[in-house]
């Protein structure tokens, strides 16, 4: 299968020249505009997280040997999450080459965040499965390598630090519920509520589910931490 003019240049800025075009293809092919003849990168999505999970816990361990599972975790949480994913993607120009269908196209699929960190996760299991893991590494490592300088002094997002204030505290994790969506589909708004097995609830809006997510736990987590003690044991 040929590439076209636009991927090949896509796949010079990853670095990597496929031996199976077609690989690539089905990376930046999303289910919108999938067929029987043309698969979707769901399955490659799938296989991409747990590569770059690999890579980055290998880079982890590397740069510090001296860090505990507890400090490594959070690093680990701020280089894989969909934010991070999506940044890189933006950041190759991943977005202009997605194949989107007509509805994604008219709802600004190419800058949706959710969109833009599936399609890198696939781009990643493309490279793995067409040269192999040391290519996937190595793609991994040269688009992260500035966010892997950084991690040590990045805060944990909202979301990652509300889980572990309240799992330090014997608590279940929060749930995120979706209460309402308004406005037209090219720009909708979402309201969702995180609620905590104790009872506390919070609400945030936002222009995406994630955004709104993590407002939501900022505004819950910041009413527990003035509320309660910093020791979870009391003392």
């Amino acid at each position: 299968m040929k590439q076209s003019a636009e991927l090949r240049a896509f796949a010079a800025r990853l670095g990597h020249e496929f031996a199976r075009p077609e690989l690539l293809v089905q990376a930046v092919t999303h289910a919108s505009i999938a067929s029987s003849t043309r698969p979707d990168n769901q399955r490659l999505e799938f296989l991409g997280d747990r590569v770059l999970g690999l890579v980055m816990a290998e880079a982890l361990l590397a740069a510090d040997g001296q860090a505990r599972e507890g400090q490594l975790a959070p690093r680990f949480n701020a280089l894989v999450r969909k934010e991070t994913c999506a940044e890189v993607a933006r950041e190759i120009g991943l977005g202009e080459v997605l194949k989107l269908g007509r509805s994604e196209m008219l709802t600004g699929g190419r800058r949706k965040e959710a969109l833009l960190a599936d399609a890198m996760e696939a781009v990643i299991a493309a490279v793995h499965l067409d040269g192999g893991f040391a290519a996937a590494r190595g793609l991994v490592l040269r688009l992260w390598g500035g966010r892997l300088a950084r991690v040590e002094d990045t805060p944990p997002d909202a979301k990652t630090a509300l889980q572990e204030w309240v799992q330090a505290r014997g608590h279940p994790p929060p749930d995120y519920v979706q209460v309402d969506r308004s406005g037209p589909d090219h720009a909708p708004r979402f309201t969702i509520e995180v609620r905590l097995a104790t009872g506390e609830t919070a609400r945030a809006e936002a222009g995406s589910k994630r955004t709104a997510e993590q407002a939501a736990a900022q505004t819950l987590l910041a009413r527990l931490t003035e509320a309660a003690p910093a020791n979870p044991a009391g003392g």
